[in-house]
């Protein structure tokens, strides 16, 4: 079976789905609403081998640079010494160096920029994508890859909202050349943890934008989830130097002064010195308050939610890109297998659902730890609390996400 797909959201989710769907033979249009390059956006990412077959599957090589390689995992105190470590080898990447390769894999006529979808109609025969410029584009099948904030699901279930964790994630990217010595050495091989007391503090290397994972030009990704009240806080941190909320997110460029140096100096009294070192050296930290979501179903007739559009799990699972590549290649393998687009998307249904549901419910479990902590104020305490209970043992000393053929506790 081959037709027209109308994927909504040029993000790695729809990136993947509409090369999959090309190399089977089908005719694709990628809708952006946004005109930047998506390239700047997101920073380290655990990777797994299902993220590069994937890849494969569209054509794009194996390139050893893609990744820096990390051998164990490690918790520091307070001090900075190493209070616990598991070898876990891992390869860490970066997400603009999935990006990247993924929408230069994509014609330029098939990806168009700047529009924003309002609204879709279906029929028996196909289904129709209606622009916010009044563009219709008309299609055997509307794939909505639009990320956690997506219109597709918006109007499919538009009484279906997020529900906020309690807390956020402080995120920045620190560079090797701002950076002492002994840090990167520490560092580099290293997928490290930090637990203040309700509080999760997560680094990793990653490698440079272009280039190989070479010395001098690689990069950190740190991860800091903080409690913060809905109410009152968040909207706080979300505020600009001239009073204007923006809601429950604000762009980093508008982030107060204040609130950064307010951080920077909690993390010198909390962190250890090294990772202290990190948040120091990051040009521009941004503030991400974290959601989790789960939809009923992904499969409406003509229309399959991908990716964060369907499920948001929290980020303690590493998840976010790779489960966006087994969405979109589940769904073009249904499509290749499957008599209709319905029953296509039917099927995607079957099997990614209860996936997704299991995914949000893993991460849930890992989050727990930031609630429960506030009685261990010594980590190796932490360690023991909750490590007999799988959670925090999984979090800090296993690989986090199951495999993605199967979800967590299969």
């Amino acid at each position: 079976m081959r037709g027209r797909a109308l994927v909504i959201g040029g993000s790695v989710g729809g990136l993947f789905a509409a090369g999959l769907l090309r190399r089977a033979g089908w005719d694709v249009t990628v809708f952006e609403r946004s005109r930047e390059d998506l390239a700047d956006r997101g920073a380290g990412i655990g990777t797994r081998p299902d993220l590069f077959a994937t890849m494969a599957k569209i054509g794009i090589a194996p390139d050893p640079s893609v990744g820096v390689a990390v051998t164990s995992r490690v918790c520091l105190d307070r001090a900075g010494a190493i209070i616990a470590e598991r070898a876990v080898p891992a390869t860490n990447s970066a997400w603009d160096r999935v990006y990247r390769p993924l929408r230069d894999a994509l014609p330029a006529e098939c990806y168009r920029a700047g529009m924003p979808l309002t609204a879709f109609e279906q029929d028996g025969d196909a289904v129709t994508a209606i622009f916010a410029d009044g563009t219709r584009e008309r299609g055997d099948i509307l794939i909505g890859a639009d990320g956690f904030s997506s219109t597709v699901r918006q109007i499919v279930l538009p009484e279906l909202e997020p529900t906020y964790a309690g807390y956020v994630a402080w995120r920045g990217v620190a560079e090797e050349s701002r950076l002492p010595p002994e840090v990167v050495t520490g560092l580099l091989q290293r997928f490290t943890f930090c637990l203040p007391p309700q509080e999760l503090f997560i680094a990793l290397p990653m490698p440079d934008r272009e280039a190989r994972a070479r010395a001098g030009q690689r990069r950190f990704n740190w991860v800091w989830f903080r409690l913060v009240e809905y109410s009152r806080e968040l909207p706080l941190l979300c505020t600009d130097e001239e009073g204007r909320c923006h809601g429950t997110a604000i762009p980093p460029p508008l982030i107060r002064r204040a609130v950064v140096a307010e951080f920077r100096e909690h993390a010198a009294q909390v962190l250890a010195p090294q990772l202290a070192q990190l948040v120091a050296a990051t040009r521009q930290p941004l503030l991400q308050p974290i959601f989790d979501l789960e939809v009923p179903r992904v499969a409406f007739d003509r229309v399959a939610l991908l990716g964060d559009a369907a499920f948001v799990a929290r980020p303690h699972v590493g998840t976010g890109v790779t489960k966006a590549a087994g969405d979109a290649e589940c769904l073009a393998d249904a499509l290749a297998a499957a008599p209709s687009v319905a029953a296509a998307v039917a099927e995607y249904d079957r099997a990614r659902t209860p996936f997704g549901r299991a995914l949000v419910a893993h991460a849930r479990e890992l989050g727990a730890y930031l609630r429960q902590g506030a009685a261990a104020p010594d980590p190796r305490a932490v360690l023991r609390e909750y490590g007999a209970a799988g959670s925090l043992a999984e979090a800090v000393f296993a690989a986090a996400m199951p495999p993605a053929s199967s979800p967590p506790g299969a």
